[in-house]
């Protein structure tokens, strides 16, 4: 897999002015996103989030998930910390595309859990990739890192790819009525480090 760089800006948020970044994965076309802070570079291990793509979570603020809330402790995080990365993986619906989640969705809402949802429609229940990471990583000579995530799946694709996962930091979010069921699927099918 080979990721090109294309531009970079500064990025203004709530949380403080992050560099925007923006990379193609030539295979697909995907352009993934980085939002980095601070002296990556020299400040390592560096604290990062690798985030796929949720435009349910991050962008409508669905209560049906935890993404969007991950996504904002992990920018919140980063911000207080004056240093790090965030790696957003065009990757929707667990690397199935996002009228394929809607459809699992619709799923869910007749009784199936995340799991069953995608299995019933054909995938695995996780098909994401991180393979680009190591790549875009290394554009940021990042050779270290301190990885927000809850995701055992995560942590094991990124250390098989080589890069050295020094601590993992547990990104701990809030249950609704609409979530509880996703959590406990993510907890007990997955394997997802959850405290609650």
């Amino acid at each position: 897999m080979s990721i090109k760089y294309i531009t970079g800006s500064k990025l203004p948020t709530k949380f403080g002015t992050f560099n925007i970044h923006c990379f193609e994965e030539q295979s697909t076309g995907k352009e993934h996103i980085c939002l980095s802070m601070g002296d990556i570079k020299n400040q390592q291990p560096v604290l990062t989030r690798i985030h796929s793509e949720c435009i349910t979570g991050d962008s409508f603020f669905s209560l049906r998930c935890d993404c969007g809330e991950q996504l904002q402790i992990a920018m919140e995080s980063i911000a207080k910390n004056k240093s790090g990365l965030l790696v957003y993986l065009r990757q929707e619906g667990r690397g199935i595309g996002l009228s394929n989640k809607i459809k699992a969705y619709k799923l869910q809402d007749t009784g199936l859990d995340t799991v069953q949802a995608n299995e019933e429609l054909g995938f695995e229940p996780d098909q994401r990739c991180y393979d680009s990471c190591l790549e875009i990583l290394s554009y940021f000579d990042i050779k270290k890192i301190k990885l927000m995530t809850n995701n055992p799946a995560k942590l094991n694709a990124l250390t098989r790819l080589g890069i050295e996962v020094i601590d993992r930091i547990p990104i701990q979010t809030e249950r609704n009525p609409h979530n509880e069921n996703y959590l406990e699927t993510k907890a007990c099918k997955l394997g997802h480090f959850y405290k609650y």
